[in-house]
């Protein structure tokens, strides 16, 4: 299953951040329970000549997901003018997606929209075995969720550091397009940091978080889910969404970056529920119009429309015509590079933000907050 991107390419230029209800070769340390830390932490790089070691390296490490969802409709028959009830049609529905091996006991990374609403969930692996999978927890809000399977010994792909992923940078998309298994296709990093407005999360409680990293490696209906790995055959990012206009790939293709995912699938496995920490801003992107408006010295970062009251920017002392440059060290200057950032952090952490105040640039350190406007750890 591949969700579509029709509407043209645009950034959201406005957006709330709220903390009031408003992340081959099998390394040698293999972690049964996944650690934001391997997104940064050095790591143990397999020496790869070519891609066809890449994909030697990492296309077992890339699984067929099937689910099943069953539709129930009433039956009707027209009697002398009567409409009488004739029992009811039960229809099974398959959806089909790709998924990403994490760990070697058979957790599971993949988008959201692959597994929401399913029945039953089936992983197929590259060897052709079909397993059971159970629903961990998912993420509409990035449109992430994690399964499992039990087994042991499996073929993983370590995260990377899609920070340090550059725009030029060749990566390989592996995944299922069109039911056509254990496809690879090759590519360059186009972009980074695009905010696409296509996640749709029905909770409705969280803004959808989209930094996605944009290539040109192809990929089609039954990619979603799949595995973006660059030249040392490390996860980089979840390929979710293709630009399009008609549902087939033409061109641009579009991931969720590995230490955005990294996050989302260490909480989903510990708590059941992304914990997210909460700024409470509410933020403009400063073009040149806005930074004449302002008086910025520099056009770039995120101008301050509004400040929760109460929550973490507030009590920092951040205020209403501000401009945001860093937020934990790194430069923002889109709000879908602020969410990316502020998406690694836990509520409850603390956060060095840097901003512009009247020509000046100053640091405050935030504490950053939950949906409920506490720093507690929200299970599910």
């Amino acid at each position: 299953m591949k969700r579509t991107l029709i509407t043209a390419l645009a950034l959201a230029s406005l957006a709330l951040q709220s903390c009031h209800a408003q992340r081959g070769d099998t390394p040698k340390e293999d972690p049964s329970q996944i650690t934001v830390a391997q997104a940064t932490a050095p790591s143990t790089r397999l020496t790869l000549t070519d891609f066809t070691d890449v994909a030697a390296a990492t296309i077992d490490g890339v699984v067929h997901i099937k689910t099943e969802m069953t539709q129930v409709t009433p039956l009707y028959q027209s009697f002398f003018g009567f409409i009488i009830p004739q029992g009811t049609r039960r229809q099974v529905y398959n959806a089909y997606g790709s998924g990403v091996i994490i760990t070697s006991d058979g957790y599971i990374l993949t988008n959201n929209h692959v597994v929401q609403d399913a029945e039953r969930i089936f992983v197929t692996l590259n060897d052709r075995r079909e397993l059971p999978a159970r629903l961990v927890g998912n993420d509409p809000a990035t449109d992430l969720a994690v399964v499992k399977v039990e087994a042991e010994g499996l073929t993983y792909i370590p995260f990377g550091n899609s920070d340090k992923a550059r725009i030029g940078e060749p990566v390989l998309a592996i995944g299922n397009p069109f039911n056509l298994t254990s496809t690879v296709t090759s590519g360059i990093i186009s972009a980074k940091a695009r905010n696409m407005n296509i996640i749709e999360n029905p909770r409705g409680q969280e803004t959808p978080l989209e930094s996605f990293i944009q290539t040109d490696a192809a990929v089609n209906s039954g990619n979603s889910g799949g595995a973006l790995v660059n030249a040392h055959g490390e996860l980089i990012g979840v390929v979710t969404a293709i630009a399009s206009g008609n549902g087939y790939y033409t061109g641009y293709s579009f991931a969720i970056p590995s230490n955005l995912a990294v996050k989302v699938a260490a909480d989903l496995q510990h708590y059941g529920y992304v914990q997210r920490g909460y700024l409470g801003l509410h933020v403009t992107e400063v073009d040149a119009k806005v930074a004449r408006q302002s008086g910025a010295r520099a056009v770039k970062g995120l101008y301050v429309v509004k400040v929760t009251h109460d929550c973490a920017a507030d009590r920092a002392g951040i205020r209403q015509g501000d401009i945001i440059l860093r937020v934990a060290g790194v430069e923002v200057n889109t709000f879908a590079e602020m969410m990316e950032e502020l998406g690694r952090f836990n509520p409850g952490d603390k956060v060095e933000v840097d901003f512009e105040r009247n020509g000046h640039t100053q640091t405050v350190e935030a504490t950053l907050l939950n949906s409920q406007g506490n720093t507690q750890i929200i299970r599910r």
